[in-house]
């Protein structure tokens, strides 16, 4: 009953969910409230919030009582495995729901749920069962390498003729693969910014030049985007040149719109893993899913082996 009000933040939900009264589970919560000698939830009105002793013991109780369903399924033969995996929504949208159909062929046994999340999540099962993350804090988890961030300069197709042409280069097949264009040559076309890779104007761009112990022209055009699917849109409709990574580019059918320019690339710092709570180790769907993560990543150049 705990876990039902603490998940649904309602007493009445937690009855109607449970199939009993409102009252029983008021008594209940009161007794289990008075048998740990510490208030679990703040209580107004119809606002029901946990507490701080209330959060720690949902995280724990939590976890134990899906071990136990997952035991009672493996016992009475259901294979089906239920996670929610809170993944970033570039990750999601441009590497993992592509390549989903084949975790659905392979292991049809897994019910995955994906909750899209802008910035890190904090880890914890109230929010996902598993997580794509960049920090490895959290000591209660563990944590498989995945992928170590790099940025690179991007156009669409159309955009790439054009740099040629004002370049003056010749564009025929034999001589491309011998181009390479400069920093100061990249700045002469309009840059398109991510701000929330360094949360800051221009910080991907900043870094990019700093690799190569240079500085950003004070006269680069710079267009700001919150968001790298945003500056990737923008590039693919002929608006500039983007930096992006290898994962937005990974199997994508649209990948082919885009040209990855003859310069260098700057590495971000950050690294993405896939995190499970540790205590839940054993769960098979966990490491299934752990296991084909890893495997796509190797096969798609993310990781080697």
């Amino acid at each position: 009953m705990f876990e039902a009000v603490a998940r649904l933040t309602s007493f009445s939900a937690a009855a109607e969910e449970l199939s009993i009264t409102q009252s029983a589970v008021s008594h209940q919560i009161k007794q289990l409230e008075t048998y740990l000698g510490e208030p679990l939830f703040w209580r107004s009105g119809r606002v029901v919030t946990l507490t701080d002793e209330g959060r720690q013991y949902f995280d724990a109780i939590g976890s134990a009582l899906l071990q136990i369903e997952r035991a009672s399924e493996q016992l009475l033969g259901h294979e089906e495995s239920r996670l929610r995996l809170s993944v970033f929504s570039s990750f999601a949208v441009r590497w993992l729901v592509p390549r989903l159909p084949d975790l659905q062929r392979l292991h049809p046994q897994i019910d995955l749920a994906l909750e899209m999340s802008s910035q890190n999540p904090v880890l914890s099962d109230r929010v996902a069962d598993c997580f794509i993350t960049i920090y490895t804090s959290a000591p209660a988890y563990s944590y498989e390498h995945l992928y170590t961030e790099r940025l690179f300069p991007v156009c669409s197709q159309d955009y790439w003729q054009r740099i040629q042409r004002e370049m003056g280069w010749d564009t025929e097949p034999d001589a491309r693969s011998e181009l390479v264009i400069s920093p100061e040559q990249i700045a002469q076309f309009p840059l398109l910014s991510t701000h929330s890779i360094f949360n800051r104007p221009a910080g991907d761009w900043a870094a990019w030049f700093r690799a190569v112990d240079q500085s950003l022209p004070g006269g680069a055009r710079v267009q700001h985007f919150s968001h790298m699917l945003l500056a990737l849109e923008a590039a693919r409709f002929n608006q500039g040149i983007a930096l992006t990574n290898d994962y937005m580019l990974s199997t994508r059918k649209d990948s082919e719109d885009f040209v990855r320019l003859p310069a260098h690339a700057v590495v971000t710092g950050d690294k993405f893993y896939f995190a499970w709570k540790t205590s839940r180790r054993r769960e098979r769907g966990i490491q299934t899913l752990r296991r084909w993560l890893v495997d796509e990543a190797i096969r798609g150049g993310l990781r080697g082996e």
